[in-house]
């Protein structure tokens, strides 16, 4: 599944999926294939992947979290706390 190149090529979406140094697609299909970064079949944890947000094991699902990068971690949880203040104030 190809991203539209417009939108792909958007320097702030760059950012916020971590795709400033973006590997190439043999070290991307590697390690998207390798049992080794996924925890439990699901959960993606790759040190060696900058990327914040990498596609899911299928990659048609969307994105998932990349639990090994910090930073993904910490834009994970700011996104909780915000749907969570939302949803308890806005009662």
């Amino acid at each position: 599944m190809k991203i539209n190149p417009l939108f792909y090529d958007n320097e702030i979406i760059k950012l916020i999926m971590g795709n400033f140094n973006e590997p190439s697609e043999e070290t991307k299909n590697r390690w998207q294939n390798d049992p080794d970064n996924w925890v439990w079949g699901m959960f993606y944890y790759n040190p060696e992947d900058p990327r914040l947000f990498p596609p899911k094991r299928i990659k048609e699902f969307g994105w998932t979290t990349n639990f090994a990068n910090p930073n993904s971690v910490l834009v994970m949880i700011i996104l909780i706390l915000v749907l969570l203040i939302f949803i308890l104030f806005s009662h």
